[in-house]
């Protein structure tokens, strides 16, 4: 019986498609027989469509992403992209195996920022230029980076301070809100200091407007109403996880 599967390629790339269900094996098959004539092999399949997602992911193919596509009818009709090169590590081997989970598996997005206060136990805020609400310092945390080390990294890129962070005072984790995914929020502390600090910044001025300590209630006024109750968990320190602040 001929397979379900059609191929097509060119510039050493095989593209598989097939309608309607295909079994892991007779993809894996076919995968394999495009690898011997062709350095990559790959297929693009319905958003939607968990069964041949799980298919491809089965048959040894990395999922690289996510195709943004609109139908003949002008709605969003994404496509999951999943490939297979011809150097892979085989996946029945321990480091192939692992690869291969490590493409499909979810991916947290993670945010530090550093709690600084001063000695009347105001809060050092930043007012953004990309967003009206004021925020902690601090930012996203870079692929394969420490969020302590990304944490001493933004306060210095932002603000020119050599701010060295302490313990983990607080993790919150962000649902996903205004086009951003979810995501993680650790905030380390940054410890207390004079007035000197301020000082002492340098506004990077493509990401910040403004610096200063605030107290608890000037965060409520400035702040998102999240960003508040994170501040304010932190500060008060009798729990070490919360959701949106709560």
């Amino acid at each position: 019986m001929p397979s379900p599967i059609s191929v097509t390629s060119g510039d050493g790339v095989a593209r598989l498609a097939w309608e309607g269900e295909v079994s892991t094996d007779e993809l894996r098959r076919e995968v394999a027989a495009a690898l011997v004539d062709h350095s990559r092999v790959e297929v693009h399949v319905d958003a939607a469509d968990t069964g041949a997602q799980r298919a491809a992911t089965w048959a040894g193919m990395h999922r690289e992403g996510v195709r943004r596509e609109l139908g003949q009818d002008g709605e969003q009709a994404d496509r999951v992209v999943y490939a297979r090169l011809v150097t892979d590590t085989p996946v029945q081997e321990p480091g192939g195996f692992r690869s291969l989970l490590n493409s499909f598996l979810p991916r947290k997005r993670a945010i530090s920022q550093m709690l600084v206060r001063d000695r009347e136990g105001r809060v050092l805020l930043c007012q953004l230029t990309y967003k009206r609400d004021w925020d902690l310092p601090g930012g996203v945390v870079e692929v394969g980076e420490s969020p302590r080390v990304a944490v001493q990294r933004e306060v210095e890129e932002e603000l020119g301070l050599a701010i060295e962070p302490g313990a983990l005072v607080l993790t919150d984790w962000l649902p996903a809100w205004g086009g951003w995914d979810d995501a993680v929020c650790l905030v380390f502390d940054g410890g207390t200091h004079g007035p000197e600090v301020l000082a002492g910044v340098v506004m990077q001025e493509r990401e910040i407007r403004d610096v200063r300590f605030c107290t608890l209630e000037e965060v409520e006024e400035l702040a998102a109403d999240f960003t508040s109750r994170r501040v304010r968990a932190a500060v008060e320190g009798d729990q070490p996880y919360t959701e949106s602040g709560r």
